[in-house]
């Protein structure tokens, strides 16, 4: 990315309180709405924004494994900044958008927030959206060439959205509390 692009583009800051905005609208327009008919559509919507999610959280921290392997400044290295920076903001950063606004939504109107496997679940969601802000701050590091972190690390933040979706997974069918 040249100096002028990454001058044009909105700080971290701001597109985290656009994002924070949206949310808020979606959620207060779901709230209104409150389209009981259309229950299980949005409960398949959120199963596929989780999917889709979840995809993302997996193969970001992939791509960074091989990223780091790469040498700064190659072809390599230049390409993984555009598959990185894609992946973000075209699938990972939408489909959070999305679970987060249909799972409240589902967990009002299901649940009225009522359940100790929910809030377990919602912690665990949290959790997630938390490994969500770092991998996009290496999204950022990667993009300025100032990654620091070894494959070997890579390797292993592979690993965390991988727990917390077992174990989001099981409270949400199990409902062990």
């Amino acid at each position: 990315m040249t100096e002028p692009q990454m001058k044009s583009e909105a700080g971290p800051a701001v597109r985290a309180a656009g994002a924070l905005a949206i949310v808020a609208v979606l959620v207060a327009l779901l709230f209104w709405l409150d389209p009981v008919a259309l229950y299980p559509w949005i409960k398949a919507a959120h199963v596929i924004a989780v999917i889709s999610w979840m995809a993302g959280m997996l193969y970001l921290p992939r791509l960074f494994v091989y990223h780091a392997e790469a040498e700064r400044g190659s072809d390599k290295s230049e390409t993984f900044k555009v598959m990185e920076r894609r992946l973000l903001r075209a699938i990972i950063n939408p489909a959070m958008v999305a679970t987060w606004v249909l799972g409240l939504w589902l967990a009002w109107r299901g649940f009225g927030f009522v359940g100790g496997w929910l809030h377990a679940k919602i912690a665990a969601v949290l959790l997630l959206s938390g490994v969500h802000g770092y991998l996009s701050a290496s999204v950022r590091r990667f993009a300025e060439d100032r990654n620091e972190r070894p494959t070997h690390h890579w390797r292993i933040v592979n690993e965390i959205p991988t727990v917390l979706m077992i174990v989001i997974v099981i409270l949400v069918v199990v409902k062990p509390f």
